[in-house]
């Protein structure tokens, strides 16, 4: 008789998978993943599924977003622009943090939780989850006016 599979079954799949595919980039575009190499993984298929450009500009975020995917089509085909806040423009060695956040989301669309997400970032630069976390909350807090020092600011899960 087949076993039958949970949405947390599905759950622990896509982190696990996540996980991999994170280790993989590493391997593949260098163990330090800085603003060159995250910047060239967008372009490389075997981890972005989907084309994928970057602005500097809030025009799409939410007060305190320190970024956010816009897709540029009806369907993932036509690609996202990555919106990061304009704050962020002169601050290169933040942008893996923030950009690494995003591409499962833009890879895998609504399934993605804040977690997963989380998590992907975090194996792809090399630090632990709640770091990471962590890292993210004080780049979304340290945005001029973000709602900001509750913790994360609505710039993270």
């Amino acid at each position: 008789m087949a076993r039958q599979l949970t949405e947390q079954d599905a759950r622990v799949a896509l982190k696990d998978h996540l996980g991999e595919k994170a280790m993989n980039a590493r391997l593949k575009h260098g163990m330090y993943i800085d603003a060159e190499a995250i910047i060239k993984m967008l372009d490389d298929g075997d981890f972005v599924r989907y084309p994928v450009s970057i602005r500097f500009d809030a025009e799409h975020l939410e007060p305190g977003e320190f970024a956010a995917p816009i897709a540029l089509g009806d369907h993932p085909s036509a690609g996202y622009c990555l919106f990061i806040h304009p704050y962020f423009e002169q601050q290169s060695e933040a942008w893996p943090l923030l950009i690494a956040y995003h591409i499962p989301t833009i890879n895998y669309g609504e399934i993605v939780s804040n977690e997963d997400a989380e998590h992907f970032g975090a194996t792809l630069v090399g630090l632990e989850t709640e770091t990471y976390y962590q890292a993210l909350c004080e780049l979304a807090d340290s945005i001029p006016g973000a709602p900001g020092a509750s913790g994360c600011g609505g710039g993270c899960g």
